[in-house]
């Protein structure tokens, strides 16, 4: 693996050639106040891949301060959805209530250094005095408390002397701080609630904040990776375990972006809502982004690492397409499943001319004929079809069983409708047909022209299924709540007939079901008399699905799936994408749609002979030039143009932000991106005499963060650096930036 594929992973390898740590050691340290859902799995694949790439160590940690909300059962699923995963943690599970007396005995020797108090203040009157983003705050009156008086109540709140909300233990640090959460944070308050694991010893609990950080650092833990939400964060977990001198090495808090997917619902409150109300069946309901939802609906390990794999690690946060991950599955289920023949909406078919029964063999796999796996399928005089695969009155472009058009039994026989039967009500409910002797799949000679073949089971050895489908559990793209719940999320198939050789005393397995989409034999619900089956996914996205799914929707692998068959490459496509995906280590998906795009491909090849930087030249082009070809003509620019852009992406020119807005303008004009980049002034600035100038009128107008910063809130540099960023339009190298901001105010 490539382990400097996103900016986490540059960053642990910068810390390990500088021998800044000996062993990187990461942890996953959720709260147990909900099932794991897909935004943990991000987590639970960054944190364990980045220990595995290294050869590191990573922990399993429960962040178990909140004793109301708190519980073993999602302990357990939190533990499950790792093992599930395939990654094993460092020794024993740990908890932060492991780590109490420790936290609480660093937070008396903050006291004692006068960097915390105890306050009084009730939550209306805290909120009053933080402040605003433009107005400073105001320090309570009870930071004056000497450092006995805090020392003899913070004890008395550990004893359980006073009740919820009369005290709190805050930090000391700034009310005028630009971040308003160094605002005197709160590091304890005060709940008489019983622990799952310490009962009721303890009547205080220390804040995440408060606790994460020393977790980390009692733990030995050398890169903390948090999502965006904890950002403004970061400065309370540096002030504390600065403040504190803590022996070094000393763990790091970086941020990245969480998993946000459309059509889904990731917050822990509003699907403990869901659970609670009963609206869906539990937190492994298959609808559910859980874990044990995805588990439960048939979804395999490989393919929520391979959709985590695919999305990366980024530092902003965006919207990811849920078509990605029902991608995912299909992809890593196409392989891997055998495909067997189920009858959703059965339709009684006669064969009149038909005597006695046989066993036909089937193979498992006909997608991959090399792969071994049969099965015998019953045939006899009486079968059944699904209603949709006959029509008495066909529309154009129907390939089907007419009374007219005869269709192959895929495995079997052509058979030609000689009879329809019908109700009182006029609905079809029986075929009569004949079927032609000479015409078995395989040694057919009666010269019959069929353009179809239909699935079928023998009527006596089919088994009724349950089918239970399921669909996206949200009808709204960005669901607000429960009201926009899909009233479609789920379909219940009570009499759908299956061949008999799927029933086995093996219930987790997965089938294709053909033409009908991907199922899994129910883990709970599933038994000989009454089988259940969960669908995993279709077999493709539906088109009105695709029509209000963002462009990047599908992403394509290797061979595409077209109503449920799969198209192979062509030989040359086949040798490209090999060549693309193992000597260039091009993403799969970048890869496929190189490969099977001949004008894509000689676009790209030619540009790789200017400038050498396969992946980056690929994603653009598998992007950006693969619209432009589609919405154009002809191209306004060349692939010796685009491979300019991209050095100047690659050698720090330019942003790779600034080079979309180059290459919107090249795609309007056909101008060389050099000429553009100069014409805008888009070029980065690292000139020292440039940037002191405007660092020198910075500082010159922040006399008070000055002071600051030089009597010790070394915070302030970042203060300084967004600055002169801002002033110059970003265009400043960052790199350059906190080099000479550093060194003035050091002067």
């Amino acid at each position: 693996m490539n382990k400097s594929k996103d900016f986490l992973r540059r960053i642990v390898q910068e810390d390990l050639n500088a021998g800044k740590y000996p062993q990187v050691h990461t942890r996953f340290p959720p709260e147990p106040n909900g099932f794991p859902h897909i935004g943990h799995a991000k987590s639970i694949t960054l944190n364990f891949g980045i220990a595995r790439d290294f050869q590191g160590l990573c922990n399993l940690r429960m962040d178990d301060t909140n004793p109301t909300t708190e519980d073993t059962a999602y302990v357990e699923a939190l533990k499950d959805a790792v093992e599930w995963l395939g990654f094993k943690w460092e020794g024993n599970v740990r908890f932060t209530s492991d780590y109490f007396p420790e936290i609480y005995a660093y937070a008396i020797e903050l006291i004692k250094m006068g960097k915390a108090y105890v306050d009084s203040l009730n939550d209306e009157e805290i909120r009053e005095y933080r402040g605003t983003v433009t107005q400073e705050g105001k320090r309570s009156k009870y930071a004056d408390r000497s450092i006995e008086e805090n020392l003899d109540l913070f004890e008395r709140m550990k004893n359980g002397e006073f009740p919820d909300g009369t005290h709190l233990l805050r930090a000391k640090i700034d009310m005028a701080a630009a971040n308003m959460k160094m605002r005197d944070p709160i590091l304890y308050r005060i709940r008489h609630a019983h622990h799952f694991r310490t009962g009721d010893s303890w009547a205080i609990y220390p804040l995440y904040d408060f606790a994460h950080c020393l977790s980390d650092y009692i733990e030995g833990i050398t890169h903390s990776f948090c999502t965006l939400e904890f950002e403004n964060n970061h400065d309370i977990y540096d002030w504390v375990l600065d403040t504190l001198n803590l022996t070094p090495p000393r763990p790091y808090q970086y941020e990245f972006a969480r998993l946000n997917i459309n059509y889904t619902v990731m917050s822990k409150r509003k699907l403990l809502e869901l659970v609670e109300k009963g609206i869906i069946n539990g937190w492994d309901d298959p609808r559910l982004p859980t874990i044990a939802g995805y588990k439960r609906r048939g979804y395999t390990p490989e393919s929520i690492l391979n959709f985590c794999e695919q999305i990366g690690i980024a530092k902003a946060n965006s919207m990811v397409d849920v078509a990605q991950l029902e991608f995912a599955i299909r992809d890593d289920l196409n392989t891997k499943v055998p495909r067997v023949m189920c009858v959703i909406n059965p339709l009684k078919v006669t064969i009149i001319n038909y005597e006695g029964s046989e066993e036909i063999e089937a193979s498992y796999y006909p997608h991959d004929v090399p792969k071994e796996g049969t099965r015998k399928l019953p045939f006899s005089k009486e079968i059944y079809i699904n209603k949709d695969d006959f029509s008495e009155n066909p529309p154009k472009g129907y390939f089907r069983l007419t009374p007219n058009q005869p269709v192959r039994l895929k495995y079997a026989y052509i058979i030609t409708c000689q009879e329809v039967i019908k109700d009182a009500n006029g609905d079809i409910i029986e075929i009569k047909a004949i079927y032609h002797p000479d015409s078995k799949s395989g040694s057919d000679s009666s010269g019959i022209k069929v353009k179809s073949a239909i699935q079928w089971v023998e009527a006596k050895s089919a088994k009724k299924v349950e089918l239970r489908l399921y669909d996206r559990l949200f009808k709204d793209e960005i669901p607000e709540g429960i009201e926009a719940i899909n009233p479609d999320s789920l379909k219940i198939i009570k009499d759908a007939l299956i061949e008999p050789a799927v029933i086995t005393d093996r219930p987790d397995e997965r089938f294709q079901f053909e033409r009908e989409g991907y199922f899994y034999a129910d883990p709970i619900d599933y038994h000989d008399g009454a089988p259940v089956f969960n669908k995993i996914v279709a077999l493709k996205e539906s088109s009105a699905k695709k029509k209000k799914a963002p462009k990047t929707a599908e992403r394509p692998s290797k061979k595409v799936q077209i109503d449920g068959e799969v198209t192979p490459m062509t030989a040359e496509e086949e040798t490209r994408f090999e060549y693309y995906t193992k000597e260039l280590k091009l993403n799969s998906e970048v890869a496929n749609t190189l490969a099977r795009d001949t004008k894509l491909s000689r676009f790209f090849q030619e540009a790789l002979k200017i400038h050498n930087s396969p992946i980056n030249l690929a994603n653009l082009i598998s992007n950006e030039v693969a619209r432009e070809f589609k919405q154009k003509e002809s191209l306004t620019f060349t692939p010796i143009q685009i491979a300019q852009l991209v050095k100047m992406i690659d050698e720090e020119t330019i942003s790779t932000k600034i080079a979309k807005e180059v290459f919107e303008a090249m795609s309007k004009s056909g101008e060389n991106p050099e000429k553009i980049v100069q014409e805008k002034g888009l070029i980065q600035i690292s000139d020292p005499a440039q940037i002191l100038p405007i660092i020198n009128d910075i500082i010159a107008k922040n006399p008070d963060n000055v002071a600051k910063y030089q009597a010790g809130n070394k915070k302030l540099l970042g203060f300084f650096v967004g600055q002169t960023l801002k002033a110059t339009g970003g265009k400043a190298n960052p790199k350059v930036v906190n080099e000479l901001v550093g060194k003035r105010l050091g002067e």
